[in-house]
C-alpha cells in the first residue's frame, strides 16, 4: 500500500517532489512580485519631495497613484487571456522588461499630464502579471497546496515595503542633487532597473509547465497532473462560460473590498506617518516598514493555516472585519502616533491575509485553461479598487480637508468583503466549496 504523500507508480513522495517545484519557481516569482510591487508603490515616498517640486495638488497625486490600476485593468484580460497560448516565460519576459522601462522614465516627470501618461503606462506593462503568475501557480499547485505556495510569493509584497521604505527614503535623501537630479528621481531610476534583468533571466529560467519541464521525470509530470487536476470542468469549458457565471463577478466585489483599502493604505501611508508628527524623511521610511513586518507574518501563516485546515471562508472574512475596525480605531486616535502605527500595522498585516487566502478559491472553483481568463476577470474588476482607493482619499482630503472621511468609506468596504465571503455559496467541482478543498488526488488514490 501507498503511503500517504507517495507519488503513485513511483517511489518518490508528493513532499519531495514540491520541494524541487518550490526551489525552482518560488525564488524568482518572488523577486518579480517584490519589484512589481515595489515599483507601482514607491510612487508614495516620492511624493514628499515630487508633491513640492512639481506643484502637484493631492487630487492630482491621489489620481495619478491610482491611474497606474486603469491602464493595468484595461490590458490585464488580454494578456491573461493569451498566457495559455504565449507561454509563461514569454508573458513573464515581455512583462518584466517594459514595466521596468516605463518605472526608469518617472524621472522624466516634469508635468501632471506626463505624471498620468507614465503612470498608465506602467499599469499598461505590468498588466497581466500578478493574475499570470496566480494561473501560472495553478498549473503547478493543488487545491490543498495552493494558498501555501501563493502565500510565498506573495510575501513578496509585504517585503518589498519592509525593504523598499528604508531604501526608498535612503534614496531620496543620500541621492539628491547627485547629477542635477532630484533625490525621488534617483529612487525611480535605481529601483527600476533590476526588473529589466529579471525579464531577461525569467525566459530563460521558467518553463511553461510541468509538461515542458525537463527537470521533471514522467512520474512526476504524472503526480502533478493528478495533483492539480487540469482537466476542464464542464460548467467552465470556455472564457465565455466563465463569463456567463454570475458568481464570478460577486467574487470580483468582493476582491475589489479589499485591494481598495490596501492600496489606499500603501499609496497614503508615508503621508499618515508625517501627519502623526514623524518629520525626519529616514524615520519615516522606518516607521513606514513596519506595518509590512505583521504583513509578511500574516500571509505566512495565514495561507498555511488555511490549507493545514482545508477552510477559506472564515480565514478571508474575519481578518477583513478587524482590518475594518482598524481603520475606525486609527480614526478616533485622531494623529496619536503610537495608536496610528498599531492600527495600521494591523490592519495592513490582516489585509494582505484575506487577500492571499482569497486567491485560493478561484483555481478551486474554476478548472482547466479557462482559470486564466477566471482569473484575469476577476482580478480586473478587483484592480479597478486600486484606482479608485487611491483618488477616493485624494478627493477626500481636497475637498474636506482630511483623510478621514476616505478611509472610513474604506472601512465599510471591508466590512462588505466580510459579509460576501461569509454568506457566497459557490457550487461544488470535484467537491469544492469555498470552506473546503478537496483531498488530493494522489491521496485519494493511495488510501
Amino acid at each position: 500500500m501507498l503511503q500517504k504523500d507517495q507519488i503513485p507508480g513511483g517511489g518518490t513522495d508528493i513532499a519531495s517532489l514540491y520541494r524541487k517545484v518550490d526551489i525552482r519557481l518560488l525564488p524568482l516569482l518572488f523577486i518579480g512580485f517584490m519589484f512589481a510591487y515595489l515599483d507601482r508603490v514607491n510612487v508614495g515616498f516620492a511624493k514628499l519631495q515630487m508633491q513640492s517640486d512639481l506643484g502637484f495638488s493631492d487630487a492630482a497625486y491621489g489620481i495619478g497613484a491610482g491611474i497606474f490600476f486603469v491602464g493595468y485593468v484595461l490590458f490585464e484580460l488580454p494578456s491573461n487571456l493569451l498566457l495559455p497560448r504565449v507561454g509563461a516565460r514569454r508573458t513573464f519576459s515581455r512583462i518584466m522588461v517594459l514595466w521596468g522601462i516605463a518605472s526608469m522614465c518617472m524621472v522624466f516627470v516634469n508635468s501632471v499630464p506626463l505624471f498620468y501618461v507614465l503612470r498608465f503606462l506602467l499599469g499598461v506593462f505590468e498588466a497581466g502579471f500578478a493574475p499570470g503568475v496566480l494561473f501560472y501557480l495553478s498549473r503547478w499547485y493543488g487545491p490543498s497546496r495552493i494558498a501555501g505556495a501563493i502565500s510565498l510569493v506573495w510575501l513578496a509584497g509585504p517585503f518589498s515595503g519592509i525593504v523598499g521604505g528604508p531604501l526608498s527614503a535612503w534614496i531620496m535623501t543620500a541621492f539628491a542633487g547627485t547629477a542635477n537630479l532630484a533625490g525621488w528621481q534617483w529612487m525611480f531610476l535605481i529601483e527600476g532597473a533590476p526588473t529589466l534583468l529579471l525579464g531577461v533571466a525569467a525566459y530563460f529560467l521558467l518553463v511553461d509547465g510541468p509538461s515542458s519541464a525537463k527537470w521533471l521525470n514522467d512520474t512526476e509530470k504524472r503526480a502533478l497532473a493528478a495533483e492539480t487536476n487540469t482537466a476542464a470542468d464542464r460548467r467552465h469549458e470556455s472564457f465565455l462560460m466563465v463569463l456567463r457565471d454570475p458568481k464570478v463577478y460577486i467574487l470580483a466585489i468582493a476582491y475589489l473590498c479589499i485591494i481598495a483599502p490596501i492600496y489606499a493604505l500603501s499609496f497614503w501611508l508615508p503621508t499618515i506617518i508625517k501627519s502623526a508628527g514623524v518629520t525626519s524623511t529616514q524615520t519615516l521610511g522606518w516607521y513606514a516598514a513596519i506595518p509590512y513586518v505583521a504583513a509578511a507574518f500574516a500571509i505566512f501563516f495565514g495561507g498555511r493555516s488555511s490549507d493545514r485546515r482545508q477552510e477559506r471562508r472564515f480565514h478571508i472574512a474575519v481578518p477583513a472585519a478587524i482590518s475594518s475596525l482598524c481603520f475606525v480605531g486609527w480614526y478616533l486616535a485622531d494623529g496619536n502616533l503610537a495608536v496610528t502605527l498599531v492600527c495600521v500595522t494591523v490592519a495592513t498585516g490582516l489585509m494582505w491575509m484575506a487577500n492571499i487566502v482569497f486567491w485560493a478559491v478561484p483555481p478551486a472553483y474554476i478548472k482547466g485553461d479557462a482559470r486564466a481568463g477566471a482569473i484575469a476577470l476577476i482580478n480586473t474588476i478587483g484592480l479597478s479598487g486600486g484606482f479608485f482607493g487611491p483618488s477616493i482619499i485624494g478627493w477626500s482630503k481636497s475637498v474636506t480637508g482630511s483623510i478621514y472621511p476616505g478611509f472610513l468609506l474604506m472601512a465599510a468596504m471591508l466590512l462588505m468583503c466580510a459579509f460576501i465571503v461569509l454568506f457566497l455559496r459557490l457550487k461544488p467541482t470535484a467537491n469544492t466549496v469555498l470552506g473546503h478543498e478537496p483531498m488530493p488526488a494522489s491521496v485519494r488514490q493511495a488510501k
